[in-house]
């Protein structure tokens, strides 16, 4: 019996179980509103027996407001006819619709929690080239935990699935966001959800301490754009913390390719969303180790870099040359490249480029190096930053790619 077999079999139990149970509750609502009744029918079939206290206190409570047992009774009624409501629906297989769900209680916006990391997280991890993982993605959606079919949308990162109606209540993605969905999820290119779009929720609550007490120093405010001239100020500032000194005119003139390639569609401004993205890369490739970050890769994203290795491979030693893995490691982003690039971005944590970065000692990488071998664990541990670069929707380029 397939997974879906099963969550369906499972729904029709909890339907069935929930409709006797709603039955017998209807039952006793239904024998305590005869019994109110008949107890409201007795009084008035004797007015003659109140006194006249108790008459003027009836009628001032009447005056007032329906009694308490009247609203008793209205609101066993509603709770009825919501329990048949859903009974309905359940019996129908389609469970809650996103558009009748009660916004209030069922869609709130999830807390994010930090990792943490753990005593092995610097330590290798072996992941074998032939074992492909092959994940099949949820059934039910994140949000409201309701299978219905072709209605679903999946990420391209994760296992998780969406109905696009529950994106919309809670808010997370703007209408040509959810367009695009729509157009991409079901394509080769794909679409990340809101969990994996955000490479800010890899950094720990120290990493994320340490970048924003240098947004703080640099006073960046949060969730605003950034123009050139403000990304410069922003460079001269952590340059002058981190290094006692003034960015050169090269340096400069790096700053501003990074704001190119944060802007690729030319607004004249780098979205939030798209820098915070860039610095926290910054963060994970400055903190952690290769091992660290390849542990962060999902089993999709193991599986799409064991195709991309498998087809580089062309001797019996299973090995690659190093310009090549370098190639490679851009078609994590082709899916990003709608207009050409003409520039990279600094992979430098904030601050300019500095002699020893690996950005600046590219252009030196000798013909022996780009001819060393490289193997499908080295492969993996150098590519995982820029696979999980690749992972937001925005067209920006968030790191430099390899020369």
């Amino acid at each position: 019996m397939s997974k879906k077999q099963q969550v369906e079999k499972v729904q029709k139990c909890n339907a069935v179980v929930s409709a006797f149970q709603a039955t017998v509750k209807e039952r006793a609502i239904v024998k305590q509103i005869e019994e109110v009744e008949e107890a409201e029918a007795k009084s008035s079939a004797s007015p003659d027996e109140k006194n006249t206290e108790e008459a003027e206190k009836e009628e001032a409570d009447s005056t007032a407001g329906p009694s308490t047992s009247q609203q008793a009774t209205a609101s066993a009624r509603d709770e009825c006819k919501v329990n048949q409501e859903a009974w309905s629906r359940l019996r129908d297989g389609k469970g809650v619709e996103p558009e009748d769900m009660d916004k209030t209680h069922q869609l709130t916006p999830p807390a994010y929690v930090r990792p943490k990391r753990e005593a092995d997280d610097d330590q290798p991890i072996e992941i074998e080239l032939e074992n492909k993982e092959q994940p099949p993605s949820d059934e039910m959606c994140d949000v409201c935990e309701v299978w219905t079919a072709d209605d679903l949308y999946p990420c391209r990162i994760c296992t998780r699935v969406f109905h696009d109606g529950c994106l919309r209540e809670l808010g997370y993605l703007r209408a040509e966001a959810l367009q695009e969905m729509r157009d991409t999820a079901h394509t080769v290119t794909g679409w990340s959800c809101y969990y994996c779009d955000n490479v800010n929720l890899l950094l720990t609550e120290e990493e994320m301490y340490s970048l924003m007490e240098t947004f703080n120093q640099c006073k960046i405010i949060p969730e605003s754009c950034l123009v050139s001239d403000e990304l410069l100020q922003y460079r001269h500032f952590a340059s002058k913390q981190l290094f006692d000194k003034d960015l050169t005119d090269e340096q400069e003139e790096e700053v501003l390719s990074q704001f190119t390639a944060l802007d690729p569609e030319k607004k004249g401004h780098i979205e939030w969303s798209d820098f915070l993205y860039f610095e926290s890369l910054a963060v994970l490739r400055k903190l952690r180790t290769e091992n660290s970050l390849v542990r962060l890769l999902t089993a999709k994203e193991r599986d799409t870099a064991r195709s991309v290795f498998k087809g580089l491979v062309l001797d019996k030693d299973g090995v690659i040359t190093r310009a090549e893995s370098r190639q490679a490691q851009q078609s994590w982003f082709h899916k990003l490249n709608k207009e050409p690039q003409s520039c990279n971005v600094s992979i430098s944590h904030v601050g300019p480029i500095c002699e020893s970065s690996p950005a600046s000692s590219g252009s030196e990488r000798s013909k022996t190096d780009e001819s060393r071998p490289v193997t499908w664990a080295d492969f993996l541990r150098e590519s995982a930053i820029y696979i999980v670069a690749a992972r937001p929707n925005s067209s920006a380029m968030h790191i430099r790619l390899p020369l």
